[in-house]
């Protein structure tokens, strides 16, 4: 099978990208061709020459880097399919599954989901819709709370509000009433952590609001949990299904549980600092509390219309043991220390036949949406 790796891109996890597609294109099957495509922090795209594979796969401390050659950009061609739709200086690269190793903005968000499906692709994870969705908090919030699904209280302030000083006062000083403080301030679509604080009275709040309206026209205002984090991995599809195929099945992997060292789970807490958190897996619950968990994170991820994979986050209260719903992510980290594959490890399903799962439950979403009818002739 040939499988393109898409890393690098223009957001503000470019170079946590780069690390997680290190560690997917290490761990893929041999069995796999790998075609590697990076794009600039400025949004050019480049095809990546083979040596790259055989040096990350030689050697387990280098990482793959971004080379600019202009003879090797890539162009994307709508309706190209699995043997034209990368071009590159006349020549194809071949395609039966992408890989869009991409997190955060143009990563996440439907974007790029939107431009395979326009060229005609299948891709691992979430559709265009679900991608989109759950990139904003305060709507994946919504669409949980319809579902009946426990979220942490919130408020949500635009940027029209600060642009009417009086109303953005009024809903401030609402939030404060209402939440009471402390209160972590995130803006609606960033991920890793950027542009996250927390605010432990009025002044922190304001300078809270200022960096996070820095990241994002929208704002999340949350009523702070003393928390312990818990996160659990789900595959599968929530919309196709298809008896006789196993991917198709809902599977939920851990759950397992961060014990960060820093003030919250941060940037630096998941990225910078080794010793950063400490990893639990399983997560140090009750058998009644990791089912549970485990049903509401397969939940979380059907009302979503999620596909793929994802990460579900959870929050358990300290104080009365009472269990929120965070976030999902919809392309998690795959670096050497993150969560989710090393939760679907500790069940059972190696890093490899997780990827070959993934390209698998691709190619069954790409077939199933390929037989619905477009066209009336």
């Amino acid at each position: 099978m040939d499988i393109v790796l898409i890393y690098g891109g223009n957001s503000g996890e470019h170079e946590i990208s780069i690390l997680s597609c290190t560690a997917v294109a290490r761990n893929m099957s041999r069995e796999h061709d790998v075609h590697l495509i990076a794009i600039t922090k400025d949004g050019r795209w480049y095809a990546q020459n083979d040596s790259q594979l055989s040096e990350i796969r030689a050697n387990q401390d280098s990482k793959l880097f971004i080379s600019e050659d202009e003879d090797k950009r890539v162009s994307v061609i709508p309706g190209g399919g699995h043997d034209k739709a990368f071009c590159v200086n006349g020549e194809y690269i071949p395609c039966d599954c992408v890989f869009p190793v991409l997190h955060g903005t143009y990563g996440e968000d439907g974007t790029i989901q939107g431009l395979l499906e326009m060229a005609g692709l299948p891709y691992v994870g979430c559709g265009v819709l679900s991608s989109a969705v759950t990139m904003d908090k305060v709507t994946t919030k919504i669409l949980w709370e319809h579902a009946g699904l426990p979220v942490v209280p919130y408020r949500c302030l635009t940027r029209r509000d600060v642009n009417d000083s009086k109303k953005y006062d009024e809903l401030v000083k609402e939030a404060i009433t209402s939440l009471g403080f402390p209160l972590f301030v995130k803006p609606c679509s960033a991920g890793s952590s950027d542009g996250a604080s927390k605010a432990n009275n009025e002044r922190e709040l304001s300078a809270s609001l200022m960096e996070a309206f820095s990241w994002d026209n929208k704002v999340l205002i949350e009523k702070a949990i003393n928390a312990r984090e818990v996160e659990c991995s789900v595959t599968g599809n929530s919309v196709t299904s298809s008896d006789n195929y196993p991917p198709s099945v809902l599977n939920g992997y851990g759950p397992g549980e961060i014990v960060p060292t820093h003030t919250f789970y941060d940037y630096d807490a998941k990225y910078n600092d080794p010793d950063g958190a400490k990893l639990e897996i399983p997560a140090l619950l009750s058998e009644d509390q990791l089912t549970f968990i485990k049903r509401t994170a397969k939940a979380a991820y059907a009302a979503v219309d999620a596909s793929g994979l994802s990460r579900v986050d959870f929050f358990i209260d300290r104080d009365n043991g009472k269990i929120y719903l965070n976030e999902i992510n919809t392309i998690p980290g795959f670096t050497s220390i993150s969560m989710f594959p090393k939760m679907c490890e500790h069940d059972g399903l190696s890093f490899s036949l997780l990827l070959n799962l993934l390209f698998e439950e691709a190619q069954l979403q790409f077939e199933a949406k390929s037989r619905l009818v477009t066209s009336r002739c």
